[in-house]
């Protein structure tokens, strides 16, 4: 991937060569020393040394050659520090090369065959390609799964966010940035299909495009979120660190910054200590804490807080998500929180999605979309949450089913003209949702006879989890009662 970024990099720099010669009336070699003078004329300066033609055609040393040139781009180039030059191409495992001359010959030369330039690919293509192969690193493994969302889904978010002239995305768990460029790619597709009615204003009289922003724990995933943006003629401000315990867009007074929209995909039931909710100090957690074994409705809380007045959410989770803890009795925690959402009219709708689409599970997962009201105005379709059902919507593949584009369309479609359709999308009164215990689960509501489908295995997991975790805080106040009362009780061996 960082060679097909530095194959890209060079040519939208000789395009950007050429431009500097042809608007100055001067030659190459004196547009070249003006770059060189103010590289604020193009995007990323490169070196003559550096140049993509001085590793073509090359044979001993390339690896290292690769790896200098990349680090010598990222030297003129700051914001390239640590993501181009994090891996060397030279390097050993047990006295042996993990990628030997030849073979990275080959790559080069066949990277050397296809230009790259602004005029030679449009940024979708070049960017569609790129996504095909972090897609086909993320089929390999789990691990790699877990930042990278299904294109179609990516879409689909996009779709529901439905960008505006001028809107900020926030992804609090970028990955390799593919929900902001997906609300981006949007963006130019809603712009070009303005620009065909010559009665309203065309691509030209765009002024603001769309601003991405997004914050991502691992350094790797940082690196090819940056490279994933170039690729697509887009620049995004992606940060690195946890968002959960620092937050990386904050206000000049410390208060968390807050964006139009926000979109994410985070790692479900992911597992934080209690201390990251207690010990917060930006105000997202106060409609509970969600338990450790699953900090969905943690994610949900955070987004919903980085959210501005009018703003609207669209996030991926577990199924389980929208139902755990419904209809049992006593206390849940993710039930009241949900429960939360439900009272403040913050739900818009909940999207079941079809099993098998994302790399590292076969569970279908669900989008949560919501919206933060404007003081004293109610959203649209006030106490009204709309469900929809899409398990059908989907091809079979391998060695994951797929959504195509007319099924991210009509489910877009359902939301966006807020309609319900024959066992697929159904309106339900915040009043029906509070019968359910909060129950939000679209197949509970739409072609499923009010029955639930059995519990997921993980969903079970995460129920359990939580309750031995309420078990031991019973236990514990229990035996603080008995202590006071001068009493001995004897404390279970918790595992």
């Amino acid at each position: 991937m960082p060679l097909v970024f530095y194959k890209r990099m060079d040519d939208v720099y000789a395009d950007e060569l050429a431009r500097v010669a042809k608007t100055l009336e001067v030659d190459a070699a004196t547009a070249t020393g003006f770059v060189e003078a103010d590289r604020s004329l193009v995007r990323f300066y490169l070196p003559a040394e550096a140049r993509w033609a001085t590793i073509r055609g090359k044979a001993a040393g390339l690896g290292e050659k690769v790896t200098d040139n990349l680090r010598a781009i990222a030297r003129d180039n700051p914001e390239l520090l640590g993501v181009i030059d994090r891996r060397d191409f030279n390097a050993t495992e047990g006295n042996q090369r993990v990628l030997d001359d030849n073979t990275l010959a080959s790559l080069i030369n066949i990277l050397s065959e296809q230009r790259l330039g602004l005029r030679d690919v449009q940024p979708d293509i070049i960017g569609r390609a790129y996504e095909y192969l972090i897609r086909k690193f993320a089929e390999k493994g789990s691990s790699a799964g877990e930042f990278f969302t299904p294109t179609p889904v990516g879409f689909l978010l996009a779709y529901i966010l439905d960008p505006e002239d001028g809107d900020e995305l926030d992804d609090p768990t970028a990955g390799s940035a593919g929900l902001l460029i997906k609300f981006a790619l949007r963006h130019r597709a809603k712009v070009a299909a303005v620009g065909q009615d010559r009665r309203r204003p065309g691509p030209s009289d765009i002024q603001h495009p769309v601003q991405l922003f997004g914050q991502e724990l691992q350094a790797d995933n940082v690196a090819a979120a940056k490279m994933n943006a170039f690729i697509h003629d887009l620049r995004a401000d992606i940060r690195q660190g946890n968002t959960m315990r620092a937050p990386a867009f904050v206000n000049a007074d410390g208060s968390l910054r807050t964006f139009r929209k926000t979109s994410a995909n985070p790692m479900w039931n992911q597992s934080f200590t209690p201390d990251v909710y207690e010990n917060d100090n930006y105000h997202r957690f106060e409609w509970g804490i969600p338990p450790s074994s699953s900090a969905d409705w943690g994610w949900l809380q955070h987004m919903y807080a980085s959210l501005e007045p009018g703003g609207r959410m669209a996030v991926v989770l577990d199924t389980g998500a929208a139902s755990r803890g419904s209809g049992n009795k006593g206390r849940n925690a993710e039930r009241d929180i949900r429960k939360r959402f439900v009272e403040q009219d913050a739900i818009e709708c909940v999207i079941l999605l079809p099993e098998n689409l994302f790399f590292n599970t076969s569970a279908p997962g669900i989008i949560v979309v919501a919206t933060k009201p404007v003081p004293g105005k109610p959203r649209p379709h006030a106490g009204e949450i709309l469900l929809i059902n899409a398990g059908k919507f989907f091809e079979k593949g391998r060695p994951k089913n797929e959504m195509t584009d007319a099924h991210v369309a009509h489910i877009g479609e359902l939301f966006l003209t807020w309609r319900e359709e024959p066992d697929v999308s159904i309106i339900v009164s915040q009043a029906e949702v509070v019968r359910n215990d909060y129950n939000l689960s679209p197949s509970r509501y739409v072609a499923s006879n009010d029955v639930d489908a059995p519990l997921p295995l993980e969903d079970a997991l995460v129920l359990l989890a939580e309750a031995e975790e309420a078990r031991i805080q019973a236990d514990i106040r229990l035996a603080d009662v008995v202590h006071m009362l001068g009493l001995e009780y004897p404390r279970k061996e918790t595992a």
